[in-house]
């Protein structure tokens, strides 16, 4: 139990760091909350369904991702402004590495609870299906930030930071389907090995 509260601090620390003076409230509202729902869901399903350490892990990482973003705003993260300038970019594309996330992340999630349910079989269909589900999540998330744009008109900019690219919500969803994608092929075993160490009931 030690290290889930390890897990909890570190989020706390990293959401609370986030939250002190960032480029403007309601962006980081819009950005951090889908951590706050996650850590909600994962603490009241915790003793009926306890997820692998490796799922942990990279939610954690992926809130982090989203701590930065929800500071900054991502199309203003200093480090990717560094990039954009160094590599000559004509964008900050922090906001690919949240999209990646957005797909890699989910996908272990899902590929856990369809084993571990025994919902699917491993196999090719386990894989696509686990792929399917989070480009739905990607494209419910852009429905979310089209109805945003719509209620909140100038001041969602920072939340969608589409930094004038026509194409930013496909290669949004593209980014998050080469997530789920790699995520798939190159952390299936490492994933595999976790939930047999976990056991197979939920």
């Amino acid at each position: 139990m030690k290290k889930y509260w390890i897990f909890i601090g570190l989020f706390l620390i990293g959401f609370i760091v986030s939250g002190f003076q960032p480029h403007d409230y309601f962006t980081w509202i819009l950005e951090v909350f889908p951590s706050m729902i996650g850590l909600i869901v994962l603490t009241i399903t915790f003793r009926k369904f306890r997820f692998t350490d490796l799922a942990y892990v990279l939610i954690l990482l992926h809130c982090y991702i989203l701590f930065v973003g929800g500071h900054y705003t991502y199309a203003e993260v200093p480090l990717f402004d560094w990039i954009r300038d160094s590599l000559h970019q004509s964008r900050n594309n922090y906001d690919k590495v949240g999209h990646f996330a957005q797909g890699f992340v989910p996908a272990v999630i899902v590929r856990e609870i369809f084993i571990r349910k025994a919902i699917v079989k491993k196999g090719a269909w386990l894989s696509l299906l686990t792929i399917c589900v989070c480009l739905s999540i990607s494209v419910f998330y852009e429905f979310l930030e089209w109805f945003v744009a719509i209620s909140s008109g100038q001041s969602a900019d920072s939340f969608l930071g589409t930094q004038g690219d026509v194409w930013d919500t496909q290669s949004d969803m593209f980014m998050a389907f080469i997530g789920a994608t790699s995520m798939t092929i190159l952390v299936a075993r490492i994933h595999d090995h976790q939930i047999h160490k976990a056991g197979t009931n939920a």
